[in-house]
């Protein structure tokens, strides 16, 4: 107890420095660093080997520490026993150390960070347990991913595989505990959830043979011998997922000779590693790692990615040291006087020295900056590595296959390397992930479903309401206790669909003699009371649709707002939750509503109305109401229905059922059997039309058209009317004055009259065309006089006059052209057709001089940001672009165009056939034959 209590008394006061001091010269021959490990572990025995591997290489290169040797005491301590392995490691830092290597065991890194804080000695730790961090413990410094990242990476493979529920298993310590924390929490975040936590020690068969429902399996440094009893029990089948975190891949990394039972055992099974850069560096060290493991004598281990981690460890205590002591850095210790062994034990408190500058030291590994075999080696603000990312592994045949990497620059999964991804903007949208394909247990590449039923699994216990009215839905048989009807059909035919057997039982809920409260049923589901595994065919508020049923036509009641403002008495079916619904949400009177409990009540209550004792309207579920209005043809729909959802069956939260009984109902209506039961139970004889009445305010009727009837009609006689007083008017300037229609005339006169006048309106032509002739506009007219080519007979102006070479015959000229047709620029070179990107780039058109139309070109294509263009998608220029180039000058020019040299019969855009117009011609560029 007193060694205990001094133990404690270390890890909690605030030492003063004290005593006795120890010096060393500012640039001492030797200096020591120490590592705690496990050496019997394969982590260990890696770690091991890589932290002698850099003490080797170090003292091998000059310039680094400038003659210093640094050497290296190792401490092996247990994992196992957590009290043992707190002593072995409080007897470690009686030595004099600058910085400590390890451990990797998260409870001693939680001890060790105590007393490193005490004795201020920078601790190099390799442990990921989230909790451990610099702003608890200030010379704690990570030099390997945190497991918030681990369990970021992934939550993010769960969510991308939509996975939404994960069973946990792991190791009951504060490490294990500590890990799926944060993975609770990554996952929380993506609406994913643990739905059952499995912390083991040694007894892991009893845990598996506990979990009878298994979503996919996180396993959380369990060991292998999980995962061959799960293999045992048929758990690595089709539709399992298991996910290791990276102790996985740090076994299967580092042991040369795994077992064909075990690696086969573990098919497609996915794990993580923590990512380390491809280099020359990093191939050199893998190259030695043979020879550097037999020195080392574990000779059995190859190098993994804790072994790139703690080898660039041992190079930051290396090069921070060289700093510390070029900025005047000395290495002394001081004893306090106040730690004493008074019962002469083993611990010898009193040998702890305080690291007098070891603040200074731990400021050089905060600012170390280089280039190690794991990567960049530098740390952000929170003294964690920057850009921790991750592989994603999946175990296939005799190794492992790389499907995709995770990086917390994007948070995102990607087959690209993340080294690629940092000198870009990072791009954090989901439509950007990717992994890819995986061959998953069962040697499958479909998707697993992520859990399976077992067949051993308990029975369900299916609540059903035992009705009393509308029992074509759902009801008892009296004669054999079964239950039947629409829903019970769906049900078992949706049953039938599943790719597994489910066991159930059939529990009716009520009497019989009256509708039972679906709401009551819901909550005891929910409750769990009765032992209610789902509750079947029930109408609750989030699956109903409601609407208005009345008697008479009424004009005042229209639909439910009317009846909301009025005073009548409004009907509602027993057990039904349009009750609390009227109440709470429409804010009607409960003392208006009355409860009716069949179709024959509905009837009676409707046709005494409210004056009698009845009701003015029934606020019904439309599935009853369509079943209702089939047998009572002279009840109507008042208004439209006031909820949009539909009917559907009610499970326990995260029920996985729920997926895939739902897709199989929907499979039944794809196939056309849910019709077919609808058939069956709900088909009854069509009320006549005759004798149906409807009352829906809202029904458009022939009289809705009255009014734009009359506006059609009454434009219609309007354009008669305009025409045939223009028609009158060209006639009666068409005939010789006196010959007009006279009303005094004859009837044989009058006839006659009118005969003229039909003749005329059959036989009047349309004015003859005026000739084409070619002009400007006044606003467009040149300046300067205009030419006339002989060649061709264009007229042409320049704009601006040309400068440099001349244009001659074979010359290859870049041009732009505007085709202008009465003020409008009808075609032209300055537009393209965007076939990507999001602007248009004009591109100039180039050809030769003097060769015929259609030699011209754009460039095929132009691929850059701005998207790409084709020259096929290009305007088409006139035929008259190609000769009056000869003789230009870069500059711009003015043609007046005739349709034979222009666009002809056909046409172009806004340009008619066989109309001339202007072709304005801008020359860029004139490349002379012997220069090209």
């Amino acid at each position: 107890m007193k060694i205990a209590f001094l133990m404690l008394l270390v890890l909690s006061l605030f030492l003063v420095p004290d005593g006795i001091h120890k010096s060393l010269a500012a640039r001492p021959s030797v200096v020591s660093i120490g590592s705690i490990l496990r050496l019997n572990s394969t982590t260990g025995g890696v770690s091991d080997i890589a932290i002698h591997a850099a003490v080797d290489d170090i003292n091998s290169d000059p310039t680094v520490l400038n003659g210093t040797t640094l050497r290296v005491d190792t401490r092996d301590t247990n994992c196992d026993d957590g009290f043992l392995g707190m002593v072995q490691a409080l007897q470690f830092m009686e030595t004099d150390v600058v910085a400590i290597i390890g451990p990797q065991c998260s409870p001693i890194a939680h001890i060790i960070s105590y007393v490193a804080n005490e004795l201020q000695v920078p601790l190099m730790s390799f442990a990921s347990d989230a909790t451990l961090s610099s702003i608890q413990f200030p010379y704690f410094m990570r030099t390997m991913p945190s497991d918030l990242y681990q369990m970021a990476a992934v939550a993010a493979v769960i969510d991308y595989y939509q996975w939404k529920i994960v069973t946990a298993i792991y190791v009951d310590d504060d490490y294990g505990r500590n890990g799926i924390a944060a993975l609770d929490d990554e996952l929380t975040a993506r609406r994913c959830k643990i739905s059952y936590k499995a912390g083991f020690r040694s007894n892991a068969k009893k845990i598996i043979w506990s979990l009878v429902l298994l979503s996919s399996i996180l396993v959380r440094n369990p060991g292998l011998k999980l995962l061959s009893i799960a293999n045992s029990l048929n758990m690595m089948g089709n539709g399992f997922v298991w996910i290791a975190t990276d102790w996985l891949s740090a076994y299967l990394d580092a042991n040369s000779s795994v077992p064909a039972e075990t690696i086969n055992g573990m098919q497609g099974v996915l794990t993580v590693r923590p990512h380390t850069l491809k280099s020359k560096m990093k191939s050199n060290l893998v190259s030695r790692w043979s020879s550097l493991s037999k020195k080392y004598n574990h000779s059995d281990l190859r190098i993994s990615a804790y072994g790139f981690y703690v080898y660039d460890s041992v190079w930051t205590v290396a090069r921070a040291l060289d700093a510390f002591f070029d900025d005047g850095g000395r290495i002394s210790f001081t004893n306090d006087s106040r730690l004493r062994d008074e019962t002469g034990g083993t611990l010898h408190l009193e040998a702890m020295s305080i690291f007098d500058m070891g603040n200074k030291l731990l400021d050089k590994i905060r600012n170390v900056n280089f280039t190690g075999v794991s990567g960049q080696v530098q740390f952000n603000a929170q003294f964690e590595l920057i850009h921790p990312a991750y592989d994603i592994i999946s175990i296939i045949g005799n190794g492992m296959r790389t499907i995709g990497f995770w990086s917390n620059y994007t948070r995102l999964l990607s087959t690209v390397l993340p080294e690629d991804l940092y000198s870009k903007p990072p791009n954090t949208s989901l439509a950007n992930e990717q992994l890819y394909d995986v061959i998953w247990p069962g040697q499958t590449a479909q998707k697993p479903r992520g859990w399976a039923f077992p067949s051993n699994a308990k029975e369900l216990k299916i609540g059903v309401p035992n009705r009393y009215s509308f029992k074509e839905f759902v009801s008892q048989d009296n004669a054999t206790g079964s239950m039947k009807g629409y829903c019970i059909d769906v049900f078992t035919q949706a049953l039938s669909l599943l790719p597994y057997p489910v066991t159930y039982r059939f529990i009716p809920f009520g009497n019989g003699t009256k509708n039972p409260n679906y709401d009551e049923l819901v909550q005891m589901v929910v409750d769990n009371v009765q032992l209610f595994d789902s509750i079947f065919c029930t109408y609750y508020t989030a699956s109903l649709t409601s609407i208005l049923t009345v008697q008479q036509l009424d004009t005042s009641i229209r639909g439910i707002d009317d009846l909301k403002d009025s005073d009548y008495p409004i009907g509602f079916q027993v057990g039904s939750f349009a009750e609390e619904y009227m109440v709470k949400e429409l804010n009607i009177s409960r003392s208006r509503l009355k409860a009716l409990g069949s179709p024959e009540e509905y009837a009676e209550n409707l046709k005494l109305g409210p004056k009698k004792g009845g009701v003015m309207a029934i606020v019904d579920e439309r599935p009853y109401v369509e079943l209702f209005l089939s047998t009572y043809c002279k009840i109507a729909v008042a208004g439209s229905d006031f909820t949009n959802t539909g009917w559907g069956f009610a499970y326990p939260r995260d029920s996985p059922l729920q997926v895939d009984l739902s897709t199989a109902i929907l499979t039944l209506s794809e196939n056309g059997e849910l019709q077919r039961i609808h058939d069956k139970w709900l088909k009854t004889g069509d009320c006549s039309t005759d004798n149906t009445e409807f009352v829906d305010s809202n029904q458009l009727q022939l009289d809705s058209f009255m009014g734009l009837f009359l506006i059609c009609g009454a434009a219609c006689v309007l354009a008669v009317l305009i025409y045939f007083g223009i028609t009158l008017r060209q006639y009666l300037r068409h005939e010789q004055p006196g010959s007009a229609i006279s009303v005094d005339a004859g009837s044989s006169t009058l006839k006659c009259s009118l005969r003229k006048f039909i003749s005329f309106v059959d036989d009047r032509q349309p004015p003859p065309k005026k000739k084409r002739t070619m002009s400007l506009s006044r606003s467009s007219m040149p300046t300067t006089p205009m030419s006339n080519r002989p060649a061709d007979g264009l007229k042409y102006y320049d704009l601006i006059e040309g400068k440099g070479p001349i244009a001659e015959k074979g010359s290859t000229v870049q041009v732009h052209f505007d085709c202008i047709y009465r003020g409008i620029t009808a075609v032209s070179s300055r537009e393209s057709k965007l076939l990507a990107g999001n602007r248009s780039i004009a591109q100039p058109y180039e050809f030769t001089v003097g060769s015929l139309p259609g030699k011209e070109r754009k460039r095929d294509f132009a691929d850059n940001a701005n998207g790409l263009y084709s020259a096929q998608a290009a305007p088409k220029p006139p035929a008259a672009m190609y000769t009056i180039t000869e003789g230009m000058k870069v500059g711009e020019r003015r043609v007046i165009v005739p349709p034979e040299l222009g666009y002809g019969k056909r046409g172009m855009s806004e340009i008619p056939p066989d109309a001339p117009f202007e072709l304005d011609i801008e020359l860029l560029k004139v490349i002379s034959p012997a220069e090209k």
